[in-house]
């Protein structure tokens, strides 16, 4: 890959509809990133479990976020990410998400390398928002994440992901396996890729599936999901995103589509090619 810093984690809104939590991408020691991005999700349905089906529920969410990315070594990066949703009257900082990725073994062949990697990340909520409706903007859930990363990159960047692992949520909320595969091309100068994201829950209770009062914590949260994201870089430090995905069933989720902007900041004191 050229000398560029790329985000591949751009951000989709609320962390539980986010595609995938690590990318298959190194920055490099002393390299960084900071993203400030801005979106829309637009909820036409709600996909309410087997036995209540999906209901005719709406609901507006916009959120802003931030998300940095540094490389500790070319081998080891950490990222952060802190996001503000809004969602009716609910407005609030949601959860942190803090990952560490390890580079495991990368094995190069005639027409470009394979990487494996695992990664690790823990995520817990920063303020005491509301739960118990529609319109909440999370779970409070804490949440320690594991991942196993499978990169491949041709020599002419084109390049395919795949990830999943297993995410250990604390009582009540239930655990989950997440899953997700993104292909596409990384240049000097433009970004794209399109992903399908998947989650499935163990367990949990459905809105509307039992008495109230309901816990929303104990939500079993599935879905699947697809987007895309192109990246335009502006210079040496800057550049700009666009991302659209689509939710298309689940659990507990709404249906819809959601719409992200943002500006990117890269930061290097290595020049060292990824």
């Amino acid at each position: 890959m050229k000398k560029i810093l790329i985000i591949v984690l751009l951000l989709s809104g609320s962390l539980m509809y986010s595609q995938g939590r690590v990318d298959g991408f190194y920055r490099g020691q002393e390299n960084g990133t900071v993203v400030l991005g801005l979106g829309f999700e637009d909820g036409q349905k709600y996909f309410a479990g087997d036995v209540t089906g999906k209901l005719d529920l709406t609901r507006s969410v916009f959120y802003s976020s931030i998300f940095g990315a540094y490389g500790i070594t070319d081998d080891l990066d950490v990222n952060v990410t802190i996001p503000y949703i809004v969602s009716d009257d609910n407005a609030d900082l949601q959860d942190i998400a803090i990952y560490l990725k390890y580079r495991l073994a990368s094995l190069k062949t005639e027409n470009g390398r394979f990487e494996f990697s695992v990664a690790g990340g823990f995520s817990t909520n920063l303020t005491d928002y509301d739960l118990g409706g529609l319109n909440d903007i999370g779970q409070q859930a804490t949440i320690i994440d594991t991942r196993g990363v499978i990169h491949f990159q041709t020599n002419t960047g084109w390049f395919a992901t795949l990830q999943s692992g297993y995410a250990f949520k604390f009582d009540p909320t239930p655990n989950s396996i997440p899953a997700t595969f993104k292909a596409g091309r990384a240049l000097s100068k433009w970004y794209y890729d399109v992903y399908y994201d998947f989650q499935h829950s163990f367990g949990g209770i459905d809105y509307r599936a039992t008495p109230a009062p309901q816990d929303f914590r104990e939500f079993g949260v599935d879905f699947q999901k697809v987007g895309g994201t192109a990246y335009r870089s502006l210079g040496d430090s800057f550049g700009v995103y666009a991302s659209l995905s689509y939710v298309f069933d689940g659990r507990n989720i709404f249906k819809g589509p959601g719409y992200g902007v943002g500006l990117v900041y890269n930061f290097r004191k290595n020049n060292t090619s990824n």
